[in-house]
């Protein structure tokens, strides 16, 4: 326990492959993306022994795939594959078994090559503003995206406007 109750400043994704369930359910659900092996599967085991979500699993679960399937996934106990994770907005991805590492590491090579503190600062964002008031979350998006325009943007138009990049190549960033 503990672990999952840490906040990062940096994406985090986790490869899940096989059971991934109670706590490391919970440390699933901590991560940003989740890739799933087609034969891995979630649930929340410790229903069985009158053991509690106490790592971030109640909070987490229902904002990923709202309160009635969460109370649905959490009451019963029940084994949450692959397919279904990635239906319901448990998973991002999900890839043949003995493939879910090299497949996390190459979304992460992917998201490393891009100017991390635009990276960041719409990772901020996306969590930090769930719930609030359109209003109110546009200001957060503006104050968090402000300083990366600053230090990371500019350059990134000038090479956009000197021709890098364009009809979505991503090759030359």
């Amino acid at each position: 326990m503990g672990p999952s109750r840490l906040e990062l400043s940096k994406p985090v994704i986790g490869a899940v492959e096989g059971a991934a369930v109670a706590g490391g359910m919970e440390l699933a659900l901590w991560c940003d993306i989740r890739v799933m092996a087609e034969t891995a599967y979630l649930g929340v085991y410790c229903r069985r022994w009158g053991i509690t979500l106490m790592d971030g699993g109640s909070v987490r679960l229902p904002r990923l795939v709202g309160q009635g399937k969460a109370l649905e996934i959490a009451l019963t106990g029940r084994k949450v594959e692959a397919e279904e994770c990635y239906r319901i907005g448990l998973a991002e991805k999900v890839v043949p078994h003995g493939e879910t590492r090299a497949a996390a590491e190459a979304m992460a090579h992917e998201i490393a090559r891009f100017p991390q503190e635009a990276v960041r600062a719409d990772r901020r964002s996306i969590i930090e503003t769930r719930g609030m008031p359109v209003r109110d979350a546009l200001k957060v998006e503006w104050a968090n995206g402000l300083e990366a325009i600053r230090r990371e943007g500019t350059a990134g138009a000038s090479r956009f406007r000197d021709g890098a990049g364009r009809h979505g190549d991503f090759s030359n960033i």
